[in-house]
């Protein structure tokens, strides 16, 4: 019976389990081990988690390893490290999210001290920017150096003086334990924390792998962290339903993905510099329907790029006039523009005599210790312990990325260490030295077995109606390195969720209002004109992709078909042709096989009319609107850009180019069921479909010119039947074989075939009425006016007098309806002078 009992159970007992879970764990000497006590038993608050672990077989915990990485996958949850940028394709340089399996656990007691530390330190750092940029005591005092506030970068003396200049809703600490157990803050992040997003994709992963434990172990959830902190951003608003914005400094940062995904989840409006416009004092949102007031803006970019004509003239990423609005209180910034001058490492050593002076307590949890190289002592000191100190900018530099990097001076070369000593000694209010501090080790599963490694906890503070709210959570980074000196954690290569066990049930938080204080609303919100941009283009990039698949899937069909009809060399000529005109493979003088020409438009990224192509710009463009889009259609597009990508070192026959054709029709099939079906009847959803019927238009015109002139073959109408999808409907209605009139009828002027050019006419009239106008004047903007006219030409025209010049007049029309809905939609072509200030709200 027990041999029977072992091998359901996956071959080994629990207790053997656990003991090839801790085989070889050892932790590092003089390092506090989160996991193990000093006897080398595990911690009581980690007992529930291993137990359920080990609960679990090989293959059962490979499966929840495979559900959390699954949901990382399909949500694609990723980042960029500083430099891994392609501005061509944002998706280059882009990470998945290196997410670690084990959560850190912590209990309640402990979590109790954390947040009480994590409290105090927000607030006071809240209290010390309220003086920088108010009454300055702290430097008339003598307690603050000037030099260590005026010598930061991230010091705004425009704002000085004005409310909320350095105002803090946001606090981020970086902590590390020593070896005597005792948390110690690493660093501060005032200027923009990041951060919170990739916390609850942590949580939401782990929580769908193990909810078992998770509900068993009364985890603290972090929703009502977030409800915290939208409400305090409400709270600095004078409407009642304010217009909140993050702004972003778009697609190639590194925290992109986050960005978009508060957004969405918060309930808020992703913008960047371009959608914002200052007018008369305030801050307006470009949309579709005019401009609209922005009353909060959460910002994501430094302080100093957020308004080029008082703060950064170089920067693109700001608001010309934001500095004004904030200084009328016409909009409020979060964090507040001046808020990153109390991140600068010069400020740490101060920080125990600030918190005496301001809160009058001594500080929960110290600082790392810190010398400033401004101060003549300070500075010896440095430079007689040089050896065994880590050496670092006292302030934030202006290049970003390695040049904020600390050092570790012992391990430099005698050269480079004299060099650095030199640095110090002529300048030396750029520089601080710091202790090196030893990090706690935490578990992580590697080779089957648990194996210990340095991390870092970032916690997060929020400034809410009801005061400070700490995340019970935050996320640890772990390092793949056994070294565990807090200056190498910038190494880091995972991160992990925090568990922080509670010993009563938890309640269940939901950042939904209350039943009674819902306001009914149909319609998702305000549309910035750059979202609607690029709805519009990625449906034109999609239905441009799926053009060009049709195009390979009818010419590869004609080439393996081993019974050709009449004219059939014909086609497969005009096919390939049309290919190289499309842009999708190559011309010139190169010969190539319409094999060739076939595999190059499926594949090729070198052909901007390729279908890798076209699918790479359309990923392109809903990376900036991500937040407009589901999980489902990431997975599409994942899907979409695998089947486009030829195996290495083997290239398909044309039988499985044209099943790998066929999939990726498919799959766009499935986008376009998911729009159709999943997506709201809202702004969003209408310029995706614009763009989609626009783009099919113009297609159809071309296929029609080139497949059904006067002189056109049978085998060339059914090309055109076989790209424009009819050939079932055409067989339903007509006994004989393709002829000119039917087929021209079918394709160009049915308004009952969805995939007829009339269709998409008629299509693209309704989407257009429904789309606000500026005034109420009663005259047609020039997008509604000329898609009547092409209606009115579509109703009128006889199958028998389209040639192909009056096709093309069609196709001319459609592009100048394109030209039309950009110059009054989109940002490109916008004159900020002349801006129409109607339906401002």
């Amino acid at each position: 019976m027990a041999v029977e009992s072992r091998t359901r159970s996956g071959g080994r007992s629990r207790t053997e389990r656990r003991a090839a879970l801790l085989a070889g764990y050892r932790p590092l000497p003089g390092v506090f081990d989160e996991f193990l006590d000093e006897a080398g038993a595990v911690r009581p608050h980690w007992e529930p988690f291993l137990a359920g672990w080990c609960a679990l077989t090989p293959s059962e915990l490979s499966q929840r390893f495979g559900l959390a990485d699954r949901h990382v996958r399909d949500t694609g949850v990723s980042y960029r490290v500083h430099g891994d940028i392609d501005e061509r394709d944002p998706g280059v340089g882009e990470r998945p999210w290196p997410l670690s399996h084990v959560p850190l656990v912590i209990p309640e007691s402990e979590w109790e001290v954390i947040a009480a530390g994590v409290t105090q330190r927000a607030e006071l750092l809240s209290r010390l920017l309220d003086d920088i940029y108010g009454p300055g005591e702290l430097i008339a005092s003598g307690l603050v150096p000037a030099a260590v506030v005026t010598g930061s970068p991230d010091y705004l003396r425009p704002v000085q003086g004005t409310p909320g200049g350095g105002s803090l809703q946001l606090y981020a600490a970086d902590l590390g334990r020593g070896p005597d157990g005792r948390w110690w803050v690493l660093q501060d992040r005032t200027q923009a924390p990041s951060g919170t997003g990739y916390a609850l994709e942590n949580r939401l992963a782990l929580a769908r792998a193990f909810p078992d434990m998770f509900r068993s172990m009364n985890i603290e959830r972090l929703a009502a962290f977030f409800q915290g902190f939208r409400a305090g951003l409400v709270q600095h608003s004078k409407r009642i339903e304010p217009r909140i914005a993050l702004l972003t400094p778009g697609p190639m940062n590194e925290s992109y993905f986050e960005q978009a995904y508060l957004a969405r989840y918060l309930g808020f409006l992703l913008v960047e510099g371009g959608d914002l416009l200052m007018r008369d004092g305030r801050v307006h949102v470009r949309t579709i329907a005019g401009l609209k007031r922005a009353d909060v803006i959460w910002r994501r970019i430094d302080g100093d790029f957020a308004d080029p004509l008082e703060l950064n003239a170089r920067s693109a990423l700001g608001v010309a006039g934001l500095v004004e609005a904030v200084r009328r209180g016409n909009v409020h910034v979060a964090n507040g523009l001046g808020s990153g001058v109390v991140e600068a490492r010069a400020l740490m050593g101060f920080m125990p005599a600030i918190a005496r002076q301001l809160t009058g307590e001594e500080l929960i949890l110290p600082n790392i210790a810190t010398w400033w190289c401004g101060q003549p002592h300070e500075r010896q000191t440095v430079l007689d312990r040089l050896s065994e100190m880590s050496v670092a900018p006292a302030f934030r530099s202006t290049a970003g990325g390695s040049d904020n990097a600390p050092m570790l001076a012992g391990e430099l070369s005698p050269a480079n260490r004299e060099a650095l000593r030199g640095l110090i000694e002529a300048q030396g209010r750029d520089y601080v030295g710091q202790e090196v501090v030893r990090l706690s080790t935490m578990p992580v599963f590697q080779n089957g077995r648990l194996e210990p490694h340095p991390m870092t906890l970032r916690v997060f503070a929020a400034h809410t109606p009801d005061g400070w709210k700490v995340m019970p959570g935050g996320f640890c980074r772990i390092s793949d390195e056994p070294d565990a000196r807090a200056v190498n954690m910038r190494n880091g290569v995972r991160s992990s969720d925090v568990w922080v066990t509670s010993s009563e049930p938890v309640a269940q938080v939901t950042l939904l209002p209350t039943p009674d204080r819902i306001s009914i609303r149909r319609i998702t919100g305000t549309l910035p004109s750059r979202a609607a941009d690029n709805l519009f283009w990625l449906g034109r990039y999609l239905e441009r992709g799926e053009a060009t698949l049709r195009l390979v899937r009818a010419l590869l069909g004609r080439l393996i078909d081993a019974d050709p009809a009449p004219g059939r060399n014909d086609t497969v000529r005009q096919l390939a042709g049309m290919l190289v005109a499309w842009g999708g493979a190559p011309g010139g003088q190169e010969k190539r096989t319409p094999a060739a020409q076939a595999y190059a438009a499926l594949y090729s990224l070198d052909d901007y009319g390729s279908a890798a192509a076209s699918i790479r710009e359309a990923r392109r463009t809903a990376s900036v609107i991500r937040e407009r889009l589901s999980v489902d259609a990431w997975r599409i597009f994942s899907d979409l850009q695998r089947q486009l990508l030829p195996e290495d070192g083997r290239k398909p026959s044309e039988g499985e180019t044209f099943e790998i054709a066929d999939r990726a029709l498919k799959s766009l099939a499935a986008f376009s069921g998911l729009s159709q079906e999943n997506m709201v009847r809202g702004p969003g959803w209408r310029f995706l479909d614009i763009g989609r019927r626009m783009e099919r238009g113009i297609a159809t015109c071309r296929f029609a010119r080139q497949f059904a002139d006067s002189h056109a073959s049978g085998d060339s109408l059914d090309a055109l039947l076989d790209l424009t999808d009819s050939q079932i409907s055409y067989r339903s209605r007509y006994l004989l074989g393709a002829s000119l009139q039917p087929v021209l009828d079918l394709v160009m002027l049915d308004p009952y075939n969805p995939r007829s050019v009339a269709f998409q006419i008629e299509r693209l009239d309704a989407e257009i009425a429904a789309l606000p106008t500026l005034t109420d004047d009663g005259m047609l903007e020039d997008p509604r006016r000329l898609v009547l006219r092409l209606a009115a030409d579509c109703r009128t025209t006889e199958a028998g007098r389209l040639d192909r010049a009056s096709i093309l007049l069609f196709e001319q029309l459609l592009m100048g309806l394109s030209s039309a809905i950009a110059d009054r939609y989109f940002l490109q072509n916008s004159d900020p002078q002349n801006t129409r200030l109607t339906s401002i709200a």
